[in-house]
């Protein structure tokens, strides 16, 4: 109930009821109410400064939940770093090397995103750095693992032609054991038998009689036959693919034509005495990428542990070859 309040009339010296008019009452509301609101709004920023509110609260432990996420993942991308850098290197030293495949250079695997704006839109926030380095990471994670993929694609080629690989490899001795009078000289600098100069002899010289037998040392297809009275003489080449190649010198005779097919231990030819030769022998080159090899390193089809090391001692020695 209303307070009913009361003046004094020192006219009537008595005391009369005070009549608000609506105006006036209005304008008491208007006030009261004004000065509630103001109150409780200063009420409750001043409480919101120092106690949060339910949203506040709730978004605070979204936020923090977040984070943990964010260091969890950081951590399991260290661990599948760790096992993607060791597959890596098992495919540059293994898978790779095994099928003479070149490794991929680690600028390339490790080849981050362009783009100077590319994390831009990430910025800006409190958590922006752990977002931001994590998310460059898991882009790395993708290009070097679609690198991976992509290499084992290839080495899954090269290991369906692994097959044809091994069965193209000079693996053979071009003139079987039965047939050798000796293995007269071996890869290296070697005094020249008729300018007695010392020059290097880019294969090795297999000492037989005219007529024997010469064996294709690896599947291939010849790629040149000569018939001539100097240096190689009378001399095939085949051509093995993958980078091999073979030289067949000095020949008495050669019973193949270029073009042909030829498998390892078919016979091409005939030792020969032809060329720039002091006497009857067989002198027999590898090439790998157009660059001589030693020979020597291609008999593990042929010879035992002993008859190999035997054949390294006296083709290491620096004797006169014989052409």
């Amino acid at each position: 109930m209303a307070k009913i309040k009361y003046y004094y009339d020192t006219k009537t010296l008595s005391y009369k009821r005070i009549k608000l008019s609506n105006t006036e009452k209005a304008k008491k509301y208007l006030l009261f109410i004004s000065s509630s609101l103001l109150l409780s709004l200063i009420i409750i920023f001043m409480f919101f400064q120092f106690f949060d509110s339910p949203k506040e609260k709730r978004l605070k432990n979204e936020i923090e939940n977040l984070t943990d996420q964010y260091n969890i993942i950081d951590n399991n991308i260290k661990e599948i770093e760790i096992v993607l850098d060791d597959i890596q290197k098992r495919d540059d030293n293994i898978y790779r090397t095994i099928f003479e495949a070149d490794p991929i250079p680690n600028s390339i695997r490790k080849q981050g995103f362009g783009g100077v704006n590319r994390y831009k839109k990430l910025s800006g926030f409190s958590n922006s750095e752990i977002i931001i380095n994590t998310t460059k990471k898991i882009d790395q994670l993708t290009k070097q693992l679609y690198l991976q993929s992509k290499s084992f694609d290839e080495i899954i080629n090269l290991a369906k032609n692994k097959t044809k690989m091994l069965s193209s490899i000079p693996a053979i001795q071009p003139v079987s054991n039965k047939d050798l009078s000796r293995m007269a000289s071996g890869y290296g600098y070697r005094i020249h038998p008729i300018y007695k100069t010392r020059k290097l002899h880019a294969g090795m010289d297999f000492s037989a009689k005219n007529g024997t037998e010469i064996y294709a040392t690896g599947d291939g297809v010849v790629s040149k036959v000569r018939k001539s009275r100097r240096g190689y003489g009378n001399h095939v080449k085949i051509n093995h693919g993958f980078g091999y190649e073979t030289l067949y010198a000095h020949m008495s005779k050669y019973i193949v034509k270029r073009g042909q097919k030829v498998k390892r231990g078919e016979i091409i030819g005939y030792v020969g005495n032809t060329g720039t030769s002091v006497a009857p022998h067989l002198h027999y080159e590898v090439h790998k990428d157009k660059k001589n090899i030693n020979p020597v390193n291609f008999y593990y089809n042929d010879l035992n542990p002993d008859e190999y090391e035997k054949m390294l001692e006296i083709s290491s020695q620096s004797n006169q070859s014989f052409d």
